[in-house]
């Protein structure tokens, strides 16, 4: 099933059911976050050997930590013997080694079996073979993204690739230097909505006027409703009187010094998928990464990154903050709004979308390609008494 053309300007959207029902939703999470480059953590939140996160995705628990090398190394928080699950925290610090609770086998921070009880008395073990099970990472614009793939794909492609596709080439990200600039505010979001909601939300901006006030007086041309997505190497210029990307269109902080004058007080947005968005404005860069936790539940982390000069001087970030937590506040309002319909007999064979959305029609091009087979057809719906 994919998205069709309902008339010469409306555009089909996904069922309702591909938002609530639990098989859909399960065959994303083997399909989709269980087989791409998903952005876990942040690599400075590891700042010494030991320090560790544990994340969710897909189905899996999985562990990110420093070696004593000061290298990343991602495992599945299982233990090789009964699998228990060794970190029960979201964050902590690992002095030299992970022990299990249980029955305390020990893996050092290459995942090594090294201790167990009675393990002397059986030396034919191989304790790289019952280690913990090691992860594909990359490091790239300062975060941490792993695979979970048996045959991962091209990093290249996937996660450069949908930059490029946005921005026109790679290049173009390149002057911000994300993986140098430091966490000014970082907040959590705990929204009751289903993660593709939160997606096609972000990629469009038909609602701007309707509910971003602050944002259409920062970026006038979202009144009219083009997203910032809506043509490859657009970014929405500042209003003539703004002086920076804040709440109030006061001044910003120090300027990136990489920021050439042709994205000079412009924002630009990039929809990594699957879960990930990247806010670029010339004096700092908004990283939103989403865990899907349930069909109708996504964890939203959200940072605000800024020059390391501006971080350690105590400078105020909190108007630049303001702007984009409110935003972030107005936006998941509006899918926790939708969520609940998604589930009606009239949503049954879905909405429509205008032209100016025709990139979220992409999306759920790219969504069908993944997991169609678990979307029911449009007879189906038609005979369960679905409305079109």
């Amino acid at each position: 099933m994919s998205t069709n053309v309902v008339s010469e300007s409306l555009i089909s959207t996904l069922p309702g059911s591909s938002y609530v029902d639990e098989a859909v939703f399960r065959a994303e999470q083997e399909r989709i976050f269980e087989q791409m480059w998903f952005c876990a953590v942040r690599a400075a939140d590891l700042d010494k050997p030991g320090a560790f996160r544990t994340v969710q995705i897909g189905r899996e628990s999985i562990i990110i930590t420093r070696n004593r090398k000061h290298g990343i190394r991602a495992f599945y928080n299982i233990c090789r013997h009964r699998g228990v699950k060794l970190c029960m925290e979201d964050t902590g610090q690992a002095n030299r080694s992970f022990q299990c609770p249980y029955h305390a086998w020990t893996y050092d921070l290459d995942g090594k079996l090294i201790a167990a009880p009675n393990l002397t008395k059986m030396p034919d073990i191989d304790r790289q073979e019952y280690g913990l099970v090691t992860i594909p990472v990359r490091e790239y614009l300062g975060y941490v993204w792993v695979c979970l793939a048996e045959n991962p794909p091209s990093f290249e492609d996937d996660v450069m690739g949908d930059i490029e596709e946005r921005l026109g080439d790679t290049q173009a990200i390149e002057g911000y230097d994300i993986a140098n600039l430091a966490l000014g505010r970082r907040i959590t979001y705990d929204v009751k909505a289903n993660w593709k909601l939160i997606i096609e939300n972000f990629m469009e901006c038909y609602h701007c006027a309707t509910i971003h006030p602050e944002l259409t007086e920062v970026l006038p041309e979202f009144a009219d409703g083009l997203a910032a997505q809506y043509f490859v190497g657009h970014g929405a210029e500042f209003g003539e009187n703004v002086a920076g990307f804040t709440v109030d269109g006061s001044e910003g902080l120090d300027k990136l010094p990489g920021v050439d004058e042709d994205h000079d007080r412009r924002y630009y947005a990039i929809t990594i998928k699957p879960t990930v968005f990247v806010n670029l404005v010339p004096d700092h860069v908004i990283i939103h990464r989403m865990f899907p936790m349930a069909a109708d539940h996504t964890i939203v982390e959200c940072d605000w990154l800024y020059l390391p000069s501006v971080v350690e001087s105590g400078k105020d970030v909190s108007a630049s903050v303001e702007l984009f937590h409110r935003v972030n506040q107005q936006d998941f309002d509006a899918c926790e709004r939708c969520q609940p319909a998604m589930a009606s007999k009239i949503y049954a064979t879905g909405g429509v979308l205008v032209p100016s959305e025709h990139h979220i029609g992409a999306f759920h091009d790219w969504i069908t390609e993944k997991v169609g087979d678990t979307l029911p057809t449009q007879s189906a719906l038609q005979s369960q008494g679905g409305v079109r």
